[in-house]
Order: structure tokens, then sequence, then C-alpha cells
């Protein structure tokens, strides 16, 4: 096992990581966008508004992505099994 071997399995899992978390990061920013634009109009400025909205939009998300994001995960991970004979020569 060599250090761009390393690299390339730590890549793999930053990448797969933030392909499974974009979802819903991108959701929450809409949401709190959204909920910011209803504050600025408002003039309501209570800043326990926001979370609310985003931590139900967020638990949607995961009801909605939840499949695919276990079904990437698990694909990433029996990669990573399959591999295993590379990490311990």
């Amino acid at each position: 096992m060599n250090g761009e071997f390393v690299i390339s399995i730590a890549e793999k899992g930053i990448f797969t990581l933030l392909i499974i978390v974009g979802p819903l990061l991108l959701l929450a920013l809409a949401v709190g966008l959204l909920v910011s634009i209803f504050q600025a109009t408002t003039q309501i400025q209570e800043q326990t508004l926001a979370f609310i909205p985003k931590i139900v939009a967020v638990l949607v998300g995961v009801v909605i992505f939840g499949p695919w994001m276990l079904t990437t995960m698990v694909n990433f991970t029996a990669e990573i099994f399959q591999q295993m004979n590379q990490f311990v020569r």
C-alpha cells in the first residue's frame, strides 16, 4: 500500500460524502434563503424562525433521498471491502 493508493481511497471517500450530503445541504440552503426573504419582507427579526423550517425540510429530504443515500454508502463500503486484499498485502 503506497501513498497514492491511500490518497485515492480518501478522495473516493470525500467525493462520496459530498455526493451524499449535497442534496440535503442545498435543500437547507434554499429553505434558509426563502425564510430570510420572508423575514426581510415582513420585518420579523426572530432568530429562531429559520430553524424549524430547515429541520423539517432536511427531514423531508432524508425521507426522499434516504434510499439513494443508503445505496450510495453501501456501494462505497462494498467497494472498500472488495479491495481489502490490497490493504493488507
